[in-house]
C-alpha cells in the first residue's frame, strides 16, 4: 500500500535511511563538540570523529581560522590496546556516549595542557606544539583532569584518587577502603538524574582538591545477565530504586601533601550532593533534601571543612536543578535560577537579570562579571545569551534552532541544531558581544562538520494545538497531495521531562519522524505538559501524576490536528516511543483503545517503583508516603485493559530502565490472556549500540504497525 506510491528516488532514500541512521550513530558522528576556549580567546579545542560514519573521536584545535589535529588515537603507539575500565564504561553509558577514541578531555586553566584517557591509558598533549605523550599511571585511568597550573594531572584508578606529575611521579591521595567505596566518581543518581558527571574539583592553587567519597553499600543490588550467553556470569550493579537507600556521599578536601579534611553538613537532612566546585572565593557545594523541596548552596571553610548556608531555594513540588548553577562572578555575586509562576529567571547577586517569559535553561560559564547562558522565549527555540553589568542582556545566537556554546577571552563558540542540521561557529569581537559587524553581520567562522547529510529531508508543519496551545509538528509523506486520500496516523512523542521533540531544528528525531511519514503515515509529534522550556508552572503540572496530563495532551493534540488536516484517518491511529515515550505509547493503548489502535513501546518504565530515587521521587514523591501516585502512574497492575496490538522492545543489558519492566509487564499480560509481542535485544543497553540492530529496529516497528493497522487488528 505504502511503498508503491513512492517515486524511485524517494523509495531509494527511504530504504537507505535506517542503515544511514544507524551507521552515523543518529547523525552524531563527525559533529564538532566538547568546546574549550583559551583565556585569550584565540584558540578553541574540540572533539570530532573522522567522518560521519567513523566512530573514533580525535582532539582538534582551531586557531586563526585553521583547524589543527592535536591527537589521533590511530597514530598513538599502544593507544586503544587495553580495555575500557568499567567505571569509564558506566560513565559513557550515563552520558549516552556513542563514539570511541577521544570522547572527552580536560585542560589546565591556560588551555595549554590537555589530558585524556584511551582504553585506560593516560595521555597528554600540549597545544603549543609537539605530539601527544603517555603519562605513567598507577592503573587504568578514568576522568583525568590537569591542575589549573598544568603541573599535575588528577585521575581515578580502581576507585582510588591519584595525582601524577608529567614525569610519572604518582601520589595516591585517597584509597578505596572497600569494594563499595570510590573516590572522585559520580554516583549513579548524580550522573543519571542530577546532571553531575564529575566527582572532584581542583582548587585554584593547584595544591588542593575537593573530592567526593561514595559508599554504595546501602544501595539495593541488581544483577544484569546475558541470556544469549549463559556461560557469562551476571554483573552486579547498585541501583537506588524509588523508596530505597541511596549511596552515601561525602566530600573531602585533600592536599597534595596528604592532608585530609571532611566537609561537614547535615547529611541526614540533605543527602543529595547536586553540585560542587572551587573558585577564587573558595570551595562550595549544593545539597538537596530527599524530598527535593529544599536546596542549599553552602560555602566551605577550606581549613576546617565547616559550612555555612549561602543560599536556599524551596518549592512545594520540587526544586529544579539547572546545569551550571550555582556559579560565582569575579566579585562573588552568586549566579542562580529563580522560579516564579510561569518564568524561570536568571539571577546574579540576588537580582533578576532576565525578563518575564524568558526561560533559563542552563548556565554555560562565568568570566569576570559576564554570565553566558541558554534560555528560551519560544518553546521551539533555545538560544545563547549573555549578561554583563553595563552591557545588559544580549542574545548571541541569531538563526532559528537550539543552541549551546562556550566563551572566553572575547570569543564565543555557538553550537546549534538548526533547520539545516548541526552547525558550529566561532564568534569574535563585536559578534561575541551580541553586536553586528561592519557589514551588519557578526564576524563568524564555521567549524567543519563531517556529519552525513540525512537521505531524508524533514518537511515539518508546525502547529499550535488545543486550549493549552500544545506545540506540535506534523510530517506528511513528500508524495502525498492534500485531499487525495486518508493517511493512517502515527504519534511519535517523548512527552516527558527533560526532552523536547518539537522545535525549529533538524535532528535525528525529526528525520526518523519524516522517514515514518515516507512509509505512508501522517506523523504527529507533540510536547505536552511536563516538557521543558514553557516555564516551571508548566513543568510541575505533572507533580504526583506523570501519566494523566501527558496522555491527555497527546489525545487533545491528535483531535486538534485532525480538525486542521482532513487527511488524518482517526480510524487508524498508532503510537510509538522509547523510554518515557515507550511508557506513554503502552499507556495509550491500555487506557484509550477507542483512539489508539496499535503501539510500539521501547524500554518502557512500566513500574515506577523500579525506577531510580532522585528522578522518580522528584515527580511522584516517596512511594511509602504517596503510594497512590505510583499506582496511578504505573502500567503494572493494569495489563488486563489491553485490547490492541502492542509490541514491547527492550535491551536486556539496560541498567537504567531494567528489562524487568518489560518482562514483568509481559508476564502480567500473558496471565490476563492479552496477546502482545516482545522483542528482546540481547546485550543492548538503554541506548542500543549495535548498528545492525538499530537499522532493523526501524523497519521492524514499521512492519508491525502496518500489519496491526491494515490487518484488521486496528479496526476493532
Amino acid at each position: 500500500m505504502y511503498s508503491s506510491t513512492l517515486t524511485s528516488e524517494q523509495s531509494a532514500n527511504s530504504a537507505d535511511f535506517p542503515h544511514q541512521f544507524a551507521r552515523s550513530r543518529r547523525f552524531s558522528l563527525g559533529v564538532p563538540r566538547h568546546f574549550t576556549v583559551s583565556p585569550d580567546g584565540r584558540r578553541v579545542l574540540f572533539v570530532r570523529t573522522g567522518s560521519g560514519t567513523d566512530p573514533v573521536g580525535r582532539l582538534w584545535q582551531y586557531e586563526d581560522g585553521t583547524e589543527r589535529l592535536l591527537a589521533d588515537p590511530a597514530l598513538l603507539v599502544g593507544a586503544g590496546s587495553g580495555a575500557v575500565p568499567e567505571e569509564e564504561r558506566l560513565r559513557r553509558e550515563r552520558a549516552r556516549e556513542r563514539s570511541v577514541g577521544v570522547v572527552s578531555y580536560a585542560t589546565d586553566d591556560a588551555a595549554r595542557l590537555v589530558a585524556f584517557a584511551l582504553s585506560g591509558a593516560l595521555w597528554a598533549v600540549r597545544t603549543d606544539g609537539g605530539t601527544p605523550f603517555s603519562v605513567p599511571a598507577a592503573g587504568p585511568v578514568v576522568d583525568p583532569r590537569p591542575s589549573p597550573d598544568g603541573r599535575y594531572i588528577a585521575y581515578v584508578s580502581r576507585r582510588c584518587f591519584h595525582v601524577v606529575d608529567l614525569t610519572g611521579a604518582d601520589r595516591q591521595l585517597a584509597r578505596a577502603e572497600d569494594p563499595e567505596i570510590s573516590y572522585g566518581l559520580a554516583e549513579y543518581a548524580a550522573a543519571e538524574s542530577m546532571h553531575r558527571s564529575r566527582g572532584y574539583w581542583w582548587a585554584p592553587d593547584s595544591r588542593h582538591v575537593l573530592v567526593a567519597r561514595v559508599d554504595t553499600s546501602p544501595v539495593e543490588r541488581r544483577y544484569l545477565s546475558d541470556p544469549a550467553d549463559p556461560t557469562k556470569p551476571p554483573q552486579a550493579i547498585r541501583y537506588p530504586a524509588a523508596g530505597t537507600a541511596n549511596a552515601e556521599v561525602t566530600l573531602e578536601l585533600l592536599s597534595l601533601e596528604g592532608e585530609r579534611v571532611e566537609v561537614e553538613w547535615d547529611r541526614k537532612a540533605y543527602e543529595y550532593v547536586v553540585a560542587a566546585g572551587w573558585d577564587a572565593h573558595g570551595p562550595f557545594v549544593t545539597v538537596q533534601s530527599r524530598d527535593q523541596r529544599t536546596m542549599r548552596t553552602l560555602t566551605v571553610d577550606p581549613e576546617t571543612g565547616a559550612t555555612e548556608v549561602l543560599h536556599e531555594r524551596t518549592d512545594p513540588a520540587w526544586v529544579e536543578i539547572i546545569t551550571g548553577t550555582p556559579a560565582r562572578t569575579a566579585s562573588g555575586a552568586l549566579v542562580l535560577p529563580e522560579d516564579e509562576g510561569d518564568t524561570r529567571y536568571l539571577t546574579v547577586g540576588g537580582q533578576r537579570v532576565t525578563p518575564e517569559g524568558l526561560q533559563l535553561c542552563a548556565v554555560l560559564g562565568v568570566e569576570g562579571e559576564r554570565v553566558l547562558f541558554t534560555a528560551s522565549d519560544d518553546p521551539l527555540e533555545t538560544h545563547v545569551w549573555c549578561h554583563e553589568p553595563g552591557h545588559g542582556l544580549r542574545r548571541l545566537s541569531r538563526e532559528p534552532g537550539r543552541y549551546t556554546g562556550a566563551a572566553r577571552g572575547g570569543t564565543v563558540v555557538l553550537a546549534g541544531l538548526t533547520p539545516r542540521g548541526n552547525e558550529v561557529g566561532v564568534l569574535r569581537g563585536a559578534g561575541a558581544d551580541g553586536a553586528d559587524g561592519a557589514d551588519g553581520d557578526p564576524p563568524y567562522q564555521a567549524l567543519t562538520s563531517l556529519a552525513e547529510e540525512p537521505s531524508i529531508t524533514p518537511r515539518p508543519v508546525h502547529l499550535t494545538l488545543g486550549e493549552r496551545k500544545l506545540r506540535g509538528v506534523l510530517y506528511l509523506p513528500s508524495w502525498h497531495e492534500e485531499g487525495t486520500g486518508k493517511l493512517p496516523v502515527l504519534l511519535d512523542p517523548y512527552g516527558g521531562p527533560a526532552m523536547q521533540v518539537v522545535g525549529r531544528a533538524r535532528d535525528w528525531f525529526t528525520c526518523v519522524s519524516q522517514w515514518f511519514a515516507e512509509q505512508g503515515f501522517a506523523v504527529l509529534a507533540v510536547d505536552g505538559r511536563g516538557t521543558p522550556n514553557r516555564g516551571p508552572a508548566w513543568e510541575k503540572t505533572i507533580h504526583g501524576d506523570q501519566l494523566g496530563p501527558a496522555l491527555e495532551d497527546q489525545v487533545d493534540a491528535l483531535r486538534a490536528a485532525a480538525a486542521r488536516c482532513g487527511d488524518l484517518d482517526l480510524t487508524r491511529v498508532a503510537i510509538r516511543g522509547w523510554s518515557f515515550g515507550g511508557f506513554l505509547a503502552a499507556a495509550a493503548v491500555l487506557y484509550h483503545p477507542e483512539i489508539f489502535h496499535a503501539a510500539v513501546a521501547g524500554a518502557p518504565p512500566t513500574d515506577m517503583r523500579m525506577y531510580d530515587t532522585h528522578w522518580k521521587e522528584r515527580y511522584l514523591g516517596h512511594p511509602e508516603e504517596q503510594p497512590e501516585n505510583y499506582e496511578r502512574t504505573s502500567l503494572i497492575g493494569h495489563g488486563h485493559l489491553l485490547s490492541r496490538p502492542l509490541l514491547l522492545v527492550h535491551g536486556l543489558a539496560d541498567d537504567n530502565v531494567a528489562a524487568a519492566h518489560t518482562l514483568r509487564f509481559s508476564a502480567e499480560l500473558l496471565a490476563a490472556g492479552k496477546p502482545h509481542s516482545v522483542l528482546p535485544l540481547p546485550g543492548a543497553t538503554h541506548l542500543p549500540a549495535d548498528d545492525a540492530v538499530n537499522a532493523q529496529l526501524l523497519n521492524f516497528q514499521r512492519d508491525f504497525l502496518m500489519s496491526a493497522l491494515e490487518g484488521g487488528a486496528g479496526k476493532k
